[in-house]
């Protein structure tokens, strides 16, 4: 059972999901909240809405469409949020419902279809699609926590290579794959 391609998708996940939550670490529950703008979601609603999005596309996507009729889409955009842990698990759920799907999928299974509001896709554009979109959302909730942080005054721990340091960064992994 060969999984190249699916892993890579699944370290693609796990990076951004890595990255929201590391942004969101950064933040107050009260900040989770805050919108910055009118119409543009908070990271509480873009969190609820990611999750909802990944549990209805990746629960039985070979046998029900991935717009389950379960899925109440417009109601991801309202922040009822009783606390931080209830966010987390519809965050937790929508991953789970992905990776454990992926978990039984290989590569031979990439051109397998499975439809989404109808639609006819094969797995590996289904695949594509979701990693896009998420990581499209996870992009929002950094962006977001970068700036309420800023507001706040505090200081913000760099997710990834910080400005300037693409040098030594580079430096050190040629370092450790030993040239």
């Amino acid at each position: 059972m060969t999984r190249v391609v699916i892993a890579a998708f699944e370290a693609e996940f796990r990076r951004y999901r890595g990255l929201a939550e590391a942004a969101a670490a950064h933040l107050t529950w009260p900040e989770m909240r805050v919108a910055l703008d009118p119409e543009v979601n908070s990271v509480a609603v873009i969190t609820k809405h990611v999750g909802g999005n990944l549990r209805s596309r990746w629960t039985e996507p070979f046998t029900t469409d991935g717009e389950k009729p379960w899925r109440n889409r417009d109601t991801e955009f309202i922040d009822d949020f009783a606390d931080r842990e209830a966010m987390a698990a519809a965050w937790n759920a929508g991953f789970g419902t992905l990776f454990d799907t992926l978990a039984g999928c290989a590569d031979a299974d990439l051109s397998r279809e499975l439809k989404i509001r109808g639609e006819p896709h094969t797995l590996a554009l289904a695949l594509a699609r979701s990693a896009t979109h998420t990581s499209y959302h996870c992009g929002q909730i950094v962006q977001t926590a970068r700036v309420l942080v800023s507001r706040a005054g505090r200081e913000w721990k760099t997710l990834t290579i910080p400005r300037g340091g693409s040098e030594a960064f580079n430096r050190g992994m040629r370092f450790e794959a030993g040239r």
